[in-house]
Parts: structure tokens; C-alpha cells; sequence
């Protein structure tokens, strides 16, 4: 009864479904991560053609690039803001427990990919197929392709392009202001276009230069943040660990507002569970179906243990003054 009813709304499905495999995995994700770096750096094979295959680096750059956005940063601040400093521990947890969904949804769909119809040579998969060809079941496979092409087509896109469009436009004062945010969602659109309009392997051709270099750029600039507030570490990490578990935090409700917005921003960065990633790994050439879901995994922690972690700490240090959330 505790993954029923009102505990859905807040991911705890999710929770679930992570705390299944990570128990009939033995821990997969924990037990196997130095597995999980040695495959990224795997090399697929050319193909006959002459072709350059998706490798499992060029999959990973394509779940992170989905992974790693605005949500990092908006979604972290919302967090802090919403629950308190304790809802960076339980994104971790999150993190945690979503490294075995990936891991598994991931796995699964390299089991069960196609090859493409249109001659290229790439494959295409995902919860849809597996439901299809691994359970049988045509109607909610189809029913879930139908969903993530509303949800990640429009709304994930639109959340994401207007976050970057209000950020950008809150910085330009003066009657420029009007015509900037329009101009650019078109730029925005443009450059999508460019990206996808080739295909997965353009796709992965731009990911796998810019997901590293925008990555290196941010952690680089919030590593420089931390480091001018470095006195103010020891602090933040007691904030996080004691709005996780305080007492005083337990009495005035704060615990389950950290849990909560732990568990939302958490499971909204990292997209394990959702159904988004798989899509990416089922196009990787890979000499067995497990080597994708150890690189997805590898990227839930990318994108929450390292880029998300590196967002709280630059809010976390840089907010002057006690009793601060």
C-alpha cells in the first residue's frame, strides 16, 4: 500500500521501482560503478559501410544533454527554497535509488531495440518496444510513446526554453526587452533544428563535444564559487545533513518539505524512471545489453552527485545570514 495512491503524485512510483532493482541487482549501481567508467570509455567499431556508429559515450552525451539543463539550476534553487538545505540529501538519495531504474530501463532497452527501417543503420527503442516485443503488451506501449512525445516534445521543452528566455530576458533592461525574449525562443528553435534535424548520429556528433564542454565550463565556474566562500563549506554540509534529520526541523514539518522537494527536483533532473533515457541508450552499438545500463546509471549520478550538487553548494555558500531557509 505505500507506493499507492497520493504517494505516486510526489515519485514515490519511482522510489519503488528503484528500491526493487536495487535489491534484486544487489546494488548494481553502488557495487559496479568503477564497471561503469571502465564501458564509457568503450569504442564501437565501424561499421562495413565505412559509418561511424552511436558509441556509449555518444548515448550518455544524448541522456545528459536531457538530463543536464535548467532544471540543474532553477530546479535546485526551487528546492532549497521550497524544502531547506535537506532537500540536497534526499536529491542524492534519489540519485541513489534512480541509478538502478536507469540501469535496468536502459539495459532493457538494448535488449529489445530495432534496427531502423530508413537504411542508416542506427536503432531505435525504448520502454515502448520493450513493452511491445519483451511483455506482449501493444496498447500501453503505444500508449507510452504517445505520452513522452507530448511530454518531452512540448511541455519538457517548453519549461526548459522558458527558463533559459526569463533568465535571459531579466538581464536586459530598457525598450530592447520586448523583442529579446522572442528572439530568442527562435534562436533556441533554430538551433534545435540544426541538431536534430540530421538525425541521431548529428545528435550525438553535437552532444558529445557540447554536453563535455558545457559540464567542464560549470563545474569549473562553481568549483571557483566554493572555493572563495570555502570557510562556509563545513556549514552547508551540516545544513544539508541537519535539514535531512534535525529535531528541530522534525517538529515544525520541515523533514517532510525537504523529503518532498528532494524527491520532485530529484527524479525531474536526473530522469530515471521516466522513460527518456532509454530512448537515447537503445541507439549505442554495444557488445552486450548491460554495458548501456551501467553508462545510463553512471549518468543519473553525473548529472545529480556532481552537476545538481554543484548548484546547491554555490546557493548554499553564497547565502549570507542564519536561519537562511
Amino acid at each position: 500500500m505505500a507506493c499507492k495512491s497520493r504517494w505516486f503524485r510526489y515519485g514515490n512510483g519511482e522510489i519503488c521501482a528503484g528500491l526493487y532493482f536495487t535489491v534484486r541487482s544487489k546494488a548494481v549501481q553502488v557495487r559496479l560503478f568503477p564497471e561503469m567508467l571502465r564501458v564509457l570509455k568503450d569504442r564501437s567499431q565501424p561499421r562495413a559501410d565505412g559509418s561511424k556508429p552511436v558509441s556509449s559515450f555518444g548515448a550518455f552525451t544524448i541522456s545528459a544533454a536531457a538530463r543536464v539543463g535548467t532544471g540543474n539550476i532553477a530546479g535546485v534553487a526551487t528546492a532549497v527554497t521550497l524544502g531547506g538545505a535537506g532537500a540536497v540529501f534526499w536529491m542524492w538519495v534519489m540519485a541513489l535509488i534512480g541509478g538502478a531504474s536507469a540501469f535496468v530501463e536502459s539495459a532493457l532497452a538494448q535488449l529489445y531495440k530495432v534496427r531502423d527501417r530508413d537504411g542508416s543503420g542506427t536503432y531505435r527503442g525504448g520502454p515502448a518496444y520493450y513493452m511491445q516485443r519483451g511483455l506482449g503488451k501493444r496498447r500501453p506501449g503505444v500508449l507510452f510513446a504517445v505520452a513522452i512525445t507530448v511530454t518531452f516534445g512540448f511541455v519538457f521543452n517548453a519549461v526548459q526554453s522558458n527558463t533559459i528566455t526569463a533568465v535571459a530576458s531579466g538581464s536586459v533592461s530598457g525598450g530592447g526587452a520586448g523583442w529579446f525574449a522572442p528572439a530568442v525562443g527562435l534562436l533556441l528553435a533554430v538551433l534545435l533544428g540544426i541538431a536534430i534535424c540530421g538525425g541521431v548520429r548529428r545528435i550525438s556528433s553535437v552532444t558529445t563535444v557540447l554536453v563535455p564542454v558545457m559540464a567542464v565550463v560549470y563545474l569549473l565556474m562553481g568549483t571557483a564559487v566554493v572555493l572563495l566562500n570555502l570557510d562556509d563549506l563545513p556549514r552547508v554540509l551540516g545544513d544539508i545533513v541537519g535539514g535531512a534529520f534535525g529535531v528541530k526541523e522534525l517538529a515544525a514539518g520541515g523533514i517532510g518539505a525537504a523529503i518532498q522537494q528532494g524527491i520532485r527536483r530529484g527524479m525531474f533532473s536526473n530522469e530515471a524512471g521516466l522513460g527518456s533515457a532509454p530512448n537515447a541508450g537503445a541507439a549505442a552499438e554495444v557488445t552486450h545489453p548491460v554495458k548501456q545500463g551501467f553508462v545510463q546509471s553512471l549518468g543519473v549520478f553525473f548529472d545529480t552527485l556532481l552537476i545538481c550538487s554543484m548548484t546547491a553548494f554555490i546557493i548554499l555558500t553564497t547565502t549570507p545570514g542564519p536561519g537562511r531557509f
